[in-house]
């Protein structure tokens, strides 16, 4: 059966979708049209670009996540320099790597602009801080920045996505303005993007799933400990990017949803181990066969 999908935002706690896939395909469910926050655009982008579960996961078991750790040159001689960079690029690493990964990646199946991307089937989720907005790529380039979709590169706009504040520098998105936006994490106003594919006449191509990765504070198990300044800004990013969504899914039925408990590690936590990264793939896995023995369309 084909479905859409949509993939919550949640850092390197994506690894878990790498079981939701597979739980998928055993279950014989083709996903066509696919949007995501952050990571969930990442993986968003790889089904989009025609991966296979088999692929994806020999990319994944590949992978070393210290390489997208690209701070300045300068950064590694000076350690000190790195609060400049903080202060004047706004993040501290370039984020160049994570973008040419992709770009690498979604070469490999002729996936280099949206042109590239059957229209309508692959949309990625932006905070645009300059503007105050948030952002749909591709479907508000043309309204907002005056941008040709179909000569936006893909990578560049899941980069920008996955632009988590201040771990990376943010992109900037030249537009209708003398002055560039500043292009961040699309979690930061919307975290999970299940409203992505209404189209306003509760008429449905397809049945639509979501999947969220969801944690203790999610669920409300217990307050926040804010005990300093990082506990602090930890805790206003995780609210923001909960508060939107929550909402929304409050007001419709949560049939459609596929929550999954995923470990406690930070979401930019690039040196999660071996055993934390197979953790995260079981959870998604066993969560989603639960889910999907039980999910009537």
């Amino acid at each position: 059966m084909k479905i859409d999908a949509v993939f919550s935002g949640g850092g390197v706690k994506a690894f878990a979708y790498i079981g939701v896939l597979e739980s998928l395909k055993e279950h014989q469910l083709q996903v066509v049209r696919v949007a995501g926050t952050s990571a969930g655009a990442i993986v968003g982008a790889l089904v989009a670009a025609g991966y296979e579960i088999n692929e994806i996961e020999e990319l994944i078991h590949e992978l070393d996540l210290t390489e997208f750790i690209d701070p300045p040159l300068l950064t590694r001689l000076l350690p000190f320099t790195k609060w400049f960079f903080l202060y004047s690029q706004l993040g501290i690493n370039k984020g160049n790597k994570l973008e040419s990964w992709l770009e690498e990646l979604l070469a490999r199946k002729n996936i280099r602009t949206f042109h590239d991307i059957k229209e309508g089937y692959f949309k990625v989720v932006v905070s645009d801080l300059s503007l105050g907005k948030l952002i749909v790529i591709p479907d508000d380039l043309e309204r907002v920045y005056g941008i040709e979709a179909n000569y936006f590169p893909v990578a560049k706009a899941v980069r920008m996505s996955a632009g988590f504040p201040f771990f990376f520098m943010p992109k900037k998105m030249p537009g209708l303005y003398k002055k560039k936006s500043i292009m961040v994490d699309g979690g930061l106003l919307s975290n999970f993007p299940l409203w992505i594919f209404d189209n306003g006449d509760n008429t449905k191509k397809r049945p639509i799933l979501g999947i969220k990765l969801t944690d203790a504070t999610e669920k409300g198990i217990g307050p926040r400990d804010i005990k300093n300044a990082l506990d602090m800004y930890q805790a206003l990013f995780s609210t923001m990017k909960q508060a939107h969504d929550a909402r929304y899914i409050s007001k419709n039925d949560q049939k459609n949803i596929l929550f999954v408990p995923v470990a406690h590690t930070g979401a930019v936590n690039f040196h999660i181990s071996q055993e934390v990264k197979q953790e995260l793939i079981q959870s998604g896995k066993e969560n989603a066969d639960q889910f999907l023995k039980r999910w009537s369309t």
